[in-house]
């Protein structure tokens, strides 16, 4: 069970590899495999002392359902994704029994601080605003900001000097924009108040690339709408100040015990 449970989480975890910075120890060898940069966030020198387990008799996780490939139902209605396989490693880990139930993703934070679930393993922001609300574990990823540029531009050499002179899309108002207003300004930017209008004037040929959420651009580089049009150039960045602290799996304040243990699990 623990080489299916592990397998599975790899075959996520590889599909992720190639738009985020995953935080996750002995990743390298993969990362190799799909020439992908791989920062790593955990401190090799970090050895937490396991909890003492004897109070842990379960862990009722929640999730979403909707959101490929972090967590998603299959066609059967069971649960899948990089989110739903750590949520089952971490359980074998401290060798507990766990379960997993999907809830509608605005009302996971409310669920666990009034402990309908004990933990939410959903890709929630480690934000001021939820920390108002709940604890956050270490976080397990991070998601970074990406330049994706079209192939017809055949950019050269790294970002951002591959794409000095170049026309350069972003998000008016979001952080990204503010990202490369401070750390590119030698850049061409051109605001987009819609994604989707971005996204489009990048594969007319009116932006020769764009600045935006990894995850996102990947997933739309990997569908139908992007017309194979584009691939990513340069990156990752993962500035904490503009793009946060990571995602991190939420419990209740008050759980001192299920906060180790989780931390411990993820170290491990």
């Amino acid at each position: 069970m623990e080489n299916i449970i592990f397998g599975n989480l790899l075959a996520h975890v590889r599909i992720l590899f190639a738009c985020l910075c995953v935080i996750s120890p002995g990743a390298s060898a993969i990362c190799a495999e799909v020439q992908v940069f791989l920062p790593d966030f955990w401190d090799p020198t970090h050895r937490p002392e396991k909890p003492n387990l004897e109070d842990l008799r379960v862990i009722r996780f929640l999730t979403d359902d909707d959101y490929p490939p972090f967590h998603f139902a299959l066609a059967d209605g069971s649960l899948s994704g990089f989110n739903v396989d750590l949520a089952r490693a971490i359980c074998e880990e401290l060798k507990v029994a766990c379960s997993i139930q999907p809830r509608r993703w605005d009302t996971l934070i409310d669920a666990v601080a009034e402990g309908r679930g004990d933990a939410a393993i959903a890709s929630l922001a480690i934000n001021e605003a939820s920390r108002a609300k709940v604890d956050f574990t270490a976080p397990y990823y991070r998601t970074p900001a990406r330049f994706i540029g079209r192939k017809a531009a055949k950019f050269s050499g790294p970002a951002p000097e591959a794409l000095r002179g170049r026309k350069v899309g972003v998000e008016a108002r979001s952080s990204h924009e503010a990202y490369l207003r401070e750390f590119f300004p030698a850049l061409t930017v051109r605001s987009y108040d819609s994604a989707v209008g971005m996204r489009a004037a990048l594969r007319s040929g009116d932006l020769d690339a764009i600045f935006g959420d990894g995850i996102t651009l990947a997933l739309w580089l990997a569908g139908s709408n992007s017309s194979d049009c584009c691939a990513f150039v340069g990156g990752p960045y993962t500035e904490s100040r503009f793009f946060g602290d990571g995602a991190g799996i939420a419990l209740r304040k008050d759980n001192a015990l299920l906060h180790a243990a989780l931390d411990y699990a993820l170290q491990r």
